[in-house]
């Protein structure tokens, strides 16, 4: 199995319509320095896509940019938490800090 797999089903561009119709309900249920819980939907080279609890459009995305020196990312199907700290509107994305990398980088 591909360690990066890519959503390639034809839903694909549904989810993607209903992301764009869902974008402001999502950054008004998410606003910078939420705390969020969710699972690992995906591990791509410069991060993670997550799921995020409570809020089925969203997508959380937490770069590798943010990773502190020598750790992995997390498996797909894991749980995470962290905090929202930027919203991009042009992917519909809810950026995410997470809290294990937080705790060796302060």
């Amino acid at each position: 199995m591909d360690e990066y797999p890519r959503l390639t089903h034809p839903e694909v561009s549904a989810r993607d319509m209903v992301r764009r119709r869902s974008w402001p309900a999502t950054v008004a249920a998410l606003p910078v320095g939420t705390r969020i819980t969710g699972e690992v939907v995906r591990r791509q080279p410069f991060g993670i896509f997550i799921r995020i609890e409570g809020v089925p459009d969203a997508v959380g995305l937490a770069e590798i940019t943010a990773m502190p020196l020598g750790m992995e990312l997390p498996a797909p199907q894991a749980s995470v938490t962290g905090v929202v700290y930027w919203h991009d509107a042009h992917n519909h994305q809810v950026r995410v800090r997470l809290d294990e990398w937080q705790a060796d980088d302060e």
